[in-house]
């Protein structure tokens, strides 16, 4: 006698609202183990191998490799037998691994989930699960809101069907311009579709990325400065205090970072939030610190933790981690988020310069262009030096360009003379 159990796709922190199937780790009719790893998902933040709270045999799989889930749908449902649920002290039946594990989460080479989540049925009084097919998915038809006569014959004269349209009207009311914009979104489809082209679906990394810088030009008003420099003088920092040392050297990444750490703490309306609910900035004590890492799988901002308190060899120790880590595909969601000021060193793309977008809800981010041999004015006297262009993006809510000027001839001063910052 079993019964069957659903495991539910969890909130697995940071507002992630969705996640999409990367690999199904088990199949149907295998025994899994309490907090046994059954489907690797991908989301805003990273891979992820989920583990279901329950033991016993799996009944079923929900959704194919590819397929975007939104949080608390089924993943799999799992039977349980009689033998395999255990009585607690006040009598009442609950599922072996059923609650927050308390056992250390063990790596997989992907990053776990960090707790198991509650499961859906505990009790023996409960109603089980209905049984589904492998890779089937349950579908809920919505009935249409209340809509005038104008509003339906608009949508029947153009071939639209309401029950695809979603309403911003009241109580959810689809409204005409609702419908409007609807059949523009229809024409410039069709438009597409008569010129032909492949179609490639926004999602997994790629759509986390359009979304959140989507959000950042919705919500942040951007102002980018920028400036020439020379940074031969830092070059040559670099290779002094390089020289003879075989491993461990210090990369020029982390001069910048060093630099840029060094503004944050002298400039703290840069390494800020806005809550936009209190209508208050948030100035942070500690810095931060987001870099910009391309990978196979695409761009991530890995952060360090607490820089201001590190050396320069600290950080580029710690940036080399976080880079190997970001294109193993093994960051943990802590080395994804909290950050709060980004530095962006677009120079290894061969460009001089650019006006990133603000990594959301930070206030900052300093961009790096390519570092080359120009003419320029040294000591009264023309030669060829080694320039580069530093770019500012700020949120303007958190200062004024007196501030974020000041910040970056901070940067750009630290760069020219780096006996300064040393």
């Amino acid at each position: 006698m079993s019964q069957v159990f659903e495991f539910l796709l969890p909130d697995i922190g940071e507002g992630l609202t969705e996640a999409e199937i990367v690999r199904w780790l088990v199949d149907v009719g295998d025994r899994v183990r309490a907090d046994q790893p059954v489907v690797e998902v991908e989301t805003a933040k990273a891979t992820v191998e989920l583990p279901c709270p329950y033991q016993g045999t799996v009944d079923s799989r929900v959704g194919d490799v590819g397929d975007v889930l939104p949080v608390g749908s089924v993943l799999v449902t799992v039977a349980v037998a009689a033998t395999e649920l255990e009585c607690s002290d006040d009598s009442a039946k609950v599922l072996v691994g059923s609650g927050v594990s308390s056992a250390p989460v063990r790596r997989r080479g992907r990053v776990r989930a960090g707790a198991v989540p509650v499961p859906r049925t505990t009790s023996l009084c409960a109603q089980p699960a209905p049984s589904r097919d492998s890779g089937s998915s349950a579908l809920v038809t919505t009935p249409v809101a209340v809509v005038s006569p104008l509003v339906r014959r608009l949508a029947r004269d153009n071939g639209l069907d309401l029950r695809a349209v979603q309403g911003t009207g009241t109580n959810g009311v689809i409204t005409r311009a609702d419908v409007k914009r609807a059949i523009t979104a229809a024409s410039q489809v069709d438009s597409a579709d008569r010129r032909g082209g492949e179609r490639v679906p926004i999602r997994g990394m790629r759509k986390a990325v359009a979304d959140k810088l989507s959000r950042s030009r919705r919500e942040i008003p951007d102002v980018t400065c920028w400036v020439d420099v020379d940074a031969t003088e830092l070059l040559a920092a670099r290779d002094v205090l390089n020289a003879g040392a075989e491993a461990n050297r210090i990369s020029l990444l982390a001069f910048l970072a060093r630099i840029c750490v060094a503004a944050a703490c002298q400039y703290p309306e840069l390494n800020s939030t806005v809550d936009v609910e209190r209508q208050e900035i948030v100035r942070f004590s500690a810095v931060n610190l987001g870099f910009a890492a391309q990978t196979e799988k695409g761009l991530f901002v890995p952060v360090v933790h607490d820089a201001h308190k590190m050396t320069t060899a600290d950080l580029s120790v710690e940036i080399a981690r976080l880079t190997q880590a970001a294109r193993a595909g093994t960051l943990a969601l802590s080395e994804l988020t909290g950050g709060t000021i980004t530095l962006n060193n677009y120079g290894g793309y061969g460009v001089d310069g650019s006006t990133p977008i603000i990594n959301h809800p930070e206030a900052a981010m300093l961009g790096v262009g390519r570092i080359v041999a120009k003419p320029w004015v040294h000591e009264g006297e023309l030669a060829v030096r080694k320039v580069v262009q530093l770019s500012l993006t700020f949120d303007h809510r958190v200062c004024d360009g007196e501030v974020a000027s000041g910040f970056l001839r901070h940067v750009a001063d630290r760069v020219e003379q780096p006996l300064k910052l040393l």
